[in-house]
């Protein structure tokens, strides 16, 4: 890497800073071999470059910057390791020790179309809140149908705990999960058993305490874009060479030092870039480039739905998926009943907004997501019309975001009592093509909340205390101060022990077996019928007819005509099925699937149906 320190063949260690700002900065060495403080003066571009023949794997180092108000010492921002948090040393690292298994030598991944994503927090995911107590679960998901395991952000960030959004060295896996071998062996096992691993990076800000990138490298931050976070990362302007290089780094270190088969970028609506090509395009090139020999995967979360990276099919510049909020929000609405925060551009058609999910990939397009009303209405995200490859979106019906953003962070479990409306939601996720993604413990009914949690300190805390409060009030349920009061304090331990789930004992509790069954049925039904078709899956061909008002019929079309028919009942009242749905159709010929009460004619509530046809047409 350009970035950080690295150990040189022939022995000793190169380490490299990028602090263009006028003001000394030297490195404090502590070794095995030597305690040294050692100058770094600053060459034209801006870089602090040192050879230390002393140094070996396991040396401590840091980055000490003298400025008007003190002499500040730094981590390395491209550290491999930050055992102690992030205001502490920086740990020399070797990423050739690591022992992988023979068998990882034959890994080469797997295709996407063939993803059943899982994503789940190393923190929470196991009473341990380890990798290694993670990764001895991944056989449980293995046989559940799962082929990917998304991992939320591991970037290092102050404190013992936090979801992994406001991490501030993107190189170092947080040490509370275990040290970077500890990923490492939990890649290892997940491709042992032939599973995909993803990780979830944030490359459209830092986290709001330990960055110290302003100091030594204001030109990390841009002066003409802002986001949500304050400024925007400098991808186009003056000395954004460096910092585009940072981040694109970060993406081929951790695809090639931990053979992850793919990463998930957060939030690329807020990662502010109008050069061409921008950073999202020279990502992808430079990762397409460099594994060409491996199936990895690219994923946007994007709210404004844009989709003009999704070809379809793996290409340099483009991208393998893109999240799908749409679907949750119209499901939730369906489900839920709750209309209030961003579920307000979901409330007058759902029905109609969850068919456009479904044949043409999104309901809405346009700007992001909004909260505020009056500026929903001034910016309001038009209806989706265009198709987009749908093995290219992600849908969900819960995850971290959607279950965490809640003030109680309650699941559907809690929220949505009737067990036979959870079942067909289920169903329309995991038996439609677009690529699902289960949420740890939803598969098996868990009602565990998943709060917002961050292990802030001093003022921050208070900030962020208050502040997680004061964003409900607008919200009718918490109008009332006592109500607002009740929400769980982010900054406080217990609220992540609240958090952690124990997968281990699924099979000793009937109600959760037999959720986790069900979906292990329904995931199997895909694998054997669906997952085999969709690589002659038609774009653009797909059908979505409305059925009342709590009905659709959906008609997804393969190019050797065959067509997979759904119709669901999302009603509480039965619902008469039109005769090409009708069981008793003679253009029935093939594999079917079930759920919910039904006759020849009629679905029951929260009932759906599947099945394969052919077009005569064809």
């Amino acid at each position: 890497m350009p970035f950080g320190a690295n150990l040189l063949p022939d022995g000793g260690a190169r380490f490299r800073l990028w602090a263009p700002a006028p003001l000394e900065v030297s490195l404090r060495f502590e070794g095995q071999a030597a305690a040294l403080r050692v100058a770094a003066p600053v060459s034209a571009d801006g870089w602090r470059e040192l050879v230390l023949p002393e140094a070996q794997a396991g040396d401590h180092y840091q980055w000490l910057v003298r400025a008007d108000d003190g002499e500040q010492a730094v981590p390395d921002p491209a550290s491999r390791s930050n055992p102690q948090g992030v205001f502490e040393p920086s740990v020399l690292c070797d990423p050739l020790a690591f022992d992988w298994p023979a068998t990882e030598a034959e890994w080469r991944g797997r295709p996407w179309f063939e993803a059943v994503c899982y994503e789940l927090h190393p923190g929470c995911f196991t009473p341990e809140g380890t990798l290694d107590s993670a990764a001895a679960q991944l056989p449980r998901l293995q046989s559940l149908g799962v082929s990917c395991v998304q991992l939320m952000p591991l970037a290092s960030a102050p404190g013992r705990f936090g979801w992994g959004y406001d991490g501030v060295l993107p190189y170092a896996p947080h040490p509370a999960y275990g040290e970077p071998e500890a990923l490492k062996r939990f890649v290892a096992t997940a491709h042992a058993l032939g599973l995909m691993v993803m990780l979830d990076v944030v490359y459209n800000h830092f986290g709001p305490s330990g960055n110290f990138l302003p100091l030594y490298a204001p030109g990390f931050f841009a002066e003409r874009h802002h986001n949500a976070w304050g400024k925007a990362i400098n991808f186009d302007g003056e000395h954004s060479g460096p910092v585009r290089e940072f981040f694109i780094h970060n993406a081929l270190y951790w695809l090639e030092e931990f053979r992850l088969d793919g990463l998930r970028l957060d939030a690329v609506h807020a990662m502010k870039d109008n050069s061409s090509p921008d950073i999202l395009e020279e990502l992808s090139l430079r990762v397409r480039e460099q594994f060409a020999g491996r199936q990895v995967h690219l994923v946007l979360e994007n709210d404004s739905n844009d989709a003009r990276r999704l070809p379809g099919l793996p290409q340099p510049g483009a991208y393998d998926g893109q999240w799908s909020g749409d679907f949750h929000h119209t499901l939730h609405v369906l489900l839920t009943g709750e209309t209030e925060g961003y579920y307000a551009e979901y409330k007058d058609a759902p029905l109609a907004q969850l068919a456009r999910c479904l044949s043409l990939g999104f309901a809405r397009v346009g700007e992001p997501h909004l909260n505020a009303e009056e500026a929903r209405a001034a910016n309001p995200r038009r209806d989706a019309t265009e198709p987009v490859p749908l093995p290219a979106t992600v849908n969900f019906l819960q995850n971290h975001d959607q279950i965490g953003n809640r003030a109680f962070g309650e699941r559907l479990a809690t929220l949505v009592p009737d067990e036979a409306a959870r079942r067909l939601a289920a169903g329309l996720l995991l038996l439609s093509p677009p690529v699902p993604l289960l949420f740890m413990g939803e598969e098996w009914g868990s009602d565990t909340p998943f709060l917002y949690f961050a292990d802030w300190q001093g003022e921050l805390q208070d900030i962020v205390r208050e502040g997680r409060r004061r964003e409900f009030a607008h919200f009718s349920a918490f109008a009332d101060a006592g109500t607002r009061a009740r929400i769980p304090d982010p900054c406080d331990e217990a609220t992540l022990r609240r958090c952690r789930l124990d997968p281990a004992a699924v099979p000793q509790q009937p109600a959760a077996q037999a959720w986790w069954l069900f979906h292990q049925r329904l995931l199997a039904w895909r694998a054997r019928v669906l997952t085999p078709r969709l690589l002659q899956l038609r774009h653009g061909a797909h059908e979505a007819e409305l059925l009342g008002g709590q009905g659709l019929l959906l008609r997804w079309r393969f190019d050797d005509g065959a067509e997979l028919l759904m119709a669901a009942n999302l009603g509480a009242v039965p619902l008469a099925l039109p005769p090409i749905a009708a069981l008793g159709d003679n253009h029935y010929a093939g594999d079917g699937f079930t759920l919910g009460e039904q006759t020849e004619t009629l679905l029951g509530p929260w009932a759906g149906r599947w099945r394969w046809a052919h077009d005569e047409t064809e």
